[in-house]
């Protein structure tokens, strides 16, 4: 590439943020809101001073962001701006840590899940408590068996936790921690096939956390819901020190295909 093309890629860049900076002024202001439609493209651009490349730019990785949202035939919209939808990136991101990278995203989320349990503690109603109940219901059931059914008990565990995010009535909690549940499964499902016991013991840990909830006491949620947490991180950070993560990915794979027995 040459140093003209170089520049020229630069500057075009620069002026895409220009369009991303001024869109994001324009919904902070309040000039735009959830469901606003943006200006034509030709108003758009010679107000934000930019040609069709960059505002094309601009605009397209703000639909990526999940901030604009096109429609066919009928111009770019301002979604919802819902958090679910704002802090889908963050899923992205944490998709593509390393394994060993993955206490990182465990420690985050021994920061964040506590105070969620903790609110959730103080709203969760008749009907969520009835349906934690039943998702470790099945949990147990899978311990059942002589041969446990690796992935569906990360599934059990991911589907707790996201009730009680969603029970905290904060959506931020909520989108959050959705996002680093689900792409932490694999440290956990290591944990399972390495550590023994462990998938009895998060059972357990968890009818701990309900039955806090159940009592709606957010002191005892929080400290329960840290105790379940660390576990995995602690376990997690001791693998990667001792350097038993590389190829973690290819082996959670195959045991996910021929679960192990438990004693």
């Amino acid at each position: 590439m040459t140093t003209e093309s170089t520049q020229d890629s630069s500057a075009g860049r620069s002026r895409a943020q220009v369009v991303i900076d001024g869109i994001r002024q324009m919904i902070t202001s309040g000039e735009l809101v959830a469901g606003s439609r943006l200006p034509v493209e030709r108003e758009l651009g010679a107000r934000l001073g930019v040609s069709r490349g960059p505002l094309r730019e601009g605009v397209r990785a703000l639909v990526i962001l999940g901030i604009l949202e096109t429609r066919q035939g009928d111009g770019t919209y301002v979604t919802s701006l819902e958090p679910g939808r704002l802090f889908e990136p963050l899923g992205m991101l944490a998709e593509l840590q390393s394994p060993e990278n993955s206490v990182h995203l465990l420690g985050v989320r021994r920061v964040l899940e506590p105070e969620a349990a903790a609110h959730a503690a103080l709203r969760i109603g008749d009907e969520d408590l009835a349906e934690a109940a039943r998702i470790l219901d099945r949990g147990e059931a899978l311990l059942e068996g002589d041969d446990i059914d690796l992935e569906a008990t990360i599934d059990v565990d991911t589907a707790f936790h996201r009730l009680i995010a969603n029970a905290s009535g904060n959506p931020a909690f909520a989108a959050i921690i959705d996002a680093l549940v689900s792409r932490t499964a694999r440290a956990r499902l290591w944990r399972a096939i390495h550590q023994q016991g462990a998938v009895q013991s998060t059972q357990q840990e968890h009818r701990a956390i309900l039955a806090a909830l159940a009592a709606h006491d957010p002191d005892r949620a929080r400290i329960r819901m840290q105790v379940h947490v660390l576990g995995v991180e602690e376990f997690t950070a001791t693998e990667v020190t001792a350097g038993h993560l590389d190829g973690a990915d290819d082996e959670a794979d195959a045991a996910a295909s021929v679960a192990p027995t438990f004693d």
